[in-house]
């Protein structure tokens, strides 16, 4: 029998109450019913300093980094949540990704990659999931090509954290079978 997919996930957010946080529940839940297996880690718990090439001359990749890249690489793809701050991803998401990108081994080149975005503006976080997607794309993630923006989101949910629209429920869906799928053709 073959090894369950393993999916890394993550919000590139700090807030504890965040929206995308709550989005990205729903999506992980949305990837373990369609089968994969889920590891959720917090990037506040993987303190990095803000990537200064001098500093990585002097003193190499910073420990967190370097865990995170390692998991990144032990993983078959990767789930985002990505926020938008002034348009752009974050810059714990955007920090996080530089120090990654630094190591010996490139840890996205050949990961599958999936992102959802959720705001509190009508437009979902749209613009920073296409930066994110362009960057993943540039350090050679093949990006699941659905996604799920989440307009409106401090309405979206109920008190358990279910997304209350059935549509929004449908594009989380079929952004995490889209994750598997991709991820179990690169597989074989």
């Amino acid at each position: 029998m073959a090894q369950p997919l393993r999916i890394l996930a993550f919000a590139g957010s700090a807030r504890r109450e965040s929206l995308n946080r709550k989005l990205l529940v729903v999506a992980v839940q949305a990837v373990r019913d369609a089968g994969g297996q889920v590891n959720v880690i917090d990037l506040n718990q993987l303190e990095m300093p803000l990537y200064h090439g001098d500093q990585e001359d002097q003193t190499g990749m910073p420990p967190n980094a370097t865990r995170l890249a390692e998991l990144i690489r032990t993983h078959d793809g990767l789930l985002i949540a990505s926020p938008e701050y002034n348009t752009f991803p974050t810059p714990l998401l955007k920090n996080a990704i530089d120090w990654c990108s630094r190591a010996d081994e490139n840890p996205f080149e050949g990961r599958v990659a999936a992102v959802v975005s959720a705001s509190p503006g009508a437009f979902g976080g749209i613009s920073s999931l296409r930066h994110v997607r362009h960057l993943l794309l540039h350090l050679g993630c093949h990006v699941v090509p659905s996604f799920a923006v989440l307009p409106r989101a401090g309405e979206a949910f109920d008190a358990n954290g279910v997304l209350k629209d059935a549509r929004a429920m449908k594009s989380v869906q079929k952004v995490a079978a889209g994750l598997l799928s991709l991820a179990l053709k690169l597989r074989a």
